[in-house]
């Protein structure tokens, strides 16, 4: 007697598929979700290593007789550290030798110590810090093209890290006005909100004045930017 072997019916088939395509629609953006989630998490916490990073480096200098005092920004390049045009000298009184050509540069003291402080800073794609009477208070980096990351943290979220891609001098004023107390993460999040563009940022000497003096009038950054159309 024979018996023949019963397949998958067309229907039994097509009602297969339409359950896998609904699994996916639900589950590919709650994994791309936890991956986006994921990758801000590792830049926030990689300039949480570079902000330890260049405090030490600062520490190790001013122990060796280096005058790190002053108001500085420093730009990483993705090779080596350096001083920008940002940089604000407010009086003869704020400058030290930070930005002194033997300390900022390839193979140049400051370079060495903060990667001998964290090794993976040539990973980095760019980043930028804002430091104070020889301490970093504030820093944004680059890990790529697309994820920056802060510290203070809490800047950069899955709903506005869209606004700091690829864009370390915003993410570093905002970076500021928390450390500064001007702003907390929650009113700076509120703002953001307002889908203010990026590219209308750019460090002032508000910002470093806000940095030299403490926490200020919470008007005094100007957050009135140019809205995004």
């Amino acid at each position: 007697m024979k018996t023949t072997k019963k397949g998958f019916t067309l229907i039994e088939l097509i009602v297969v598929i339409a359950i896998i395509g609904v699994l996916a629609a639900i589950l590919v953006p709650t994994m791309l979700g936890y991956v986006k989630k994921s990758k801000i998490s590792s830049a926030n916490s990689a300039a949480a290593s570079v902000y330890k990073a260049i405090n030490s480096a600062l520490t190790e200098l001013d122990e060796e007789g280096i005058d790190v005092g002053g108001l500085w920004i420093l730009t990483w390049d993705g090779h080596k550290w350096g001083t920008t045009a940002d940089t604000v000298t407010l009086s003869t009184g704020d400058v030290g030798n930070l930005g002194h050509e033997d300390q900022l540069g390839t193979d140049k003291k400051f370079d060495r110590k903060v990667s001998n402080f964290f090794e993976d800073i040539s990973k980095v794609r760019a980043g930028q810090a804002a430091i104070k009477g020889g301490s970093c208070v504030a820093l944004a980096i680059a890990t790529d093209t697309t994820y920056t990351g802060t510290y203070p943290a809490g800047i950069v979220t899955t709903d506005s890290y869209e606004l700091y891609e690829d864009n370390t001098k915003t993410a570093l004023q905002d970076a500021i006005a928390v450390a500064s107390g001007e702003v907390t993460v929650g009113e700076l999040t509120e703002f953001k909100e307002k889908k203010v563009s990026a590219k209308a940022y750019t460090i002032t000497n508000a910002d470093f004045n806000c940095l030299r003096t403490g926490a200020k009038d919470k008007k005094a950054s100007d957050y009135s930017k140019t809205e995004k159309k």
